[in-house]
């Protein structure tokens, strides 16, 4: 991991606009767990039943997926930010990271320090939700006392409109803008670095290959193999948080 890690900091050093692209691995080091992983979310709760179609069609499709925003919420809100996150922010303040595009919905790289305009969200965020009639903004800590006041399926105070999760359902468009940006910021970087994703989920799995077309320097910092290593110029198998560290550290030397 050293000589990998001294390469990835002089790529960083070098770089001119520097994009990083975070996925699962990044949330699961703060104690997040990851739904696809054997022993994760999706080993207790069916993601059959967690469509956006089932969520807007009816009231047991609302009542299923708050029941499981009841388990997953208290676990995203008492995640603290990692040392993947820290370091993001501490190569942002150098100047030397353009923008964070994240598969994440926690909300975590913003608690760590990166401006929120510097954090490009794919999924969502889970940390709010909105009234799909009226627009009505409340935050996720709002819907969760309702849930836990005995709602099984909350609805708007103001209309009594459906109040949705401010993230990307299964089936749900992808929002336009956020989709827009990370691909123009992806055309438009010079390194771009993958840290703890698998890259099978789409579209977001596109993003980095858009940088490597444009002729960015692509590298994946990830445990497990992704589809996309063949086209990578760098591999790292490893922790984010560990891999990330190290790197800061040469850049210091």
């Amino acid at each position: 991991m050293s000589g990998d890690a001294t390469r990835l900091a002089e790529l960083f050093d070098r770089a001119r606009r520097a994009v990083a692209f975070t996925g699962a691995g990044v949330s699961t080091e703060s104690g997040i767990p990851d739904f696809r992983s054997p022993g994760g979310i999706w080993d207790r709760f069916d993601p059959n039943e967690f469509t956006y179609a089932n969520f807007i069609g009816s009231l047991e499709g609302r009542r299923k997926y708050w029941e499981l925003g009841r388990v997953t919420y208290p676990v995203i809100r008492a995640a603290r930010p990692n040392a993947a996150h820290v370091a993001l922010v501490e190569l942002h303040g150098r100047d030397r990271l353009d923008c964070c595009i994240t598969q994440n919905i926690d909300g975590l790289h913003q608690a760590a320090g990166l401006p929120p305009e510097k954090v490009i969200e794919l999924h969502g965020n889970a940390t709010r939700a909105r009234c799909l009639a009226c627009s009505a903004a409340y935050t996720r800590d709002e819907v969760h006392a309702w849930l836990e006041a005995g709602d099984a399926a909350p609805t708007c105070p103001a209309c009594g409109g459906i109040v949705k999760p401010a993230t990307v359902l299964f089936g749900e468009a992808m929002p336009e803008g956020a989709m827009a940006e990370a691909e123009r910021r992806a055309r438009e970087a010079d390194l771009f670095v993958v840290l703890g994703s698998s890259l099978v989920v789409y579209p977001a799995a596109y993003i980095p290959l858009h940088a490597r077309e444009a002729g960015a320097t692509l590298v994946i910092v990830n445990l497990a193999p992704t589809p996309l290593d063949a086209r990578a110029d760098l591999v790292i198998r490893g922790r984010a948080g560990q891999i990330m560290s190290a790197v800061l550290e040469r850049m210091d030397r």
